[in-house]
């Protein structure tokens, strides 16, 4: 059984954002890349958990983007991934990313592909759904628990009020979240061990941007608190009414 668990990089939350060339780009000097959280602590750490139990499972990583993403995927390695693949290329379109994916997996013949449920820097959670559609590919999203009986998966996911578990044939595509697995953290032997493991860099197939970036714009700096004495209930009502438009 092939495993491909799909990884990516995203700027560490104590990075200090900023924009360049208008506020059409990122500015990306000085940022502390990592593995996204979502991707990392769950998806990952899932399919690790499915090859511990089943040594003949084969975990494989994927990425899109540039050299800059290869110490994210070492250190994915390092946590048990057994190789990675890195296509080069650069994109902010989620279309665009789940079709470079969708074109490495249909030759992959991967039984079981997991993605995060969302990324941290753009929370855009579409990767998966479109992959399923390009890959012709059952798809289950937000899974808070997996389980895996022979070629059937069982998986549990949160709907409002409750909770729902689907029984699917593999192959399936899976969005995880909080709940599936539990963080772990690379030991030195799995450091030593990636530094050996197979990374395979691969030429972007031919995809369209279906969406592009503007422009981007910080949030609005917060106003000031104003404190109102508990006995002027008039002066408390103007503001709410005339400044936070709340009434």
């Amino acid at each position: 059984m092939k495993i491909l668990v799909c990884v990516s990089k995203t700027p560490d939350t104590t990075s200090k954002i900023a924009f360049k060339d208008g506020n059409t780009r990122f500015d990306e000097a000085g940022v502390q890349w990592i593995i996204n959280p979502h991707d990392e602590w769950f998806a990952l750490v899932r399919a690790i958990e499915l090859k511990e139990k089943d040594p003949s499972i084969a975990v494989h990583l994927i990425t899109v983007g540039g050299p800059e993403a290869e110490p994210i995927i070492r250190k994915a390695l390092a946590l048990g991934g057994d190789e990675a693949i890195r296509i080069n290329a650069e994109s902010y379109d989620s279309y665009y990313t789940a079709a470079q994916i969708a074109a490495v997996a249909k030759d992959g013949g991967y039984d079981l592909v997991f993605t995060g449920k969302e990324t941290i820097d753009f929370n855009g959670a579409s990767v998966g759904a479109m992959l399923a559609e390009l890959l012709d590919t059952p798809y289950i999203s937000l899974a808070t628990k997996f389980d895996l009986n022979g070629t059937t998966a069982t998986i549990s996911r949160e709907i409002e009020g409750g909770e729902e578990v689907a029984e699917v044939a593999l192959p399936v595509i899976v969005s995880c979240q909080k709940g599936v697995a539990e963080q772990r953290i690379p030991n030195m032997r799995g450091i030593m061990a990636a530094r050996t493991k197979p990374l395979k860099v691969v030429e972007p197939a031919a995809a369209e941007n279906l969406t592009e970036i503007v422009s981007f714009e910080l949030p609005p700096a917060k106003a000031g608190v104003k404190l109102v004495d508990a006995g002027n209930v008039a002066e408390l009502v103007r503001l709410l009414h005339e400044e936070a438009k709340a009434i």
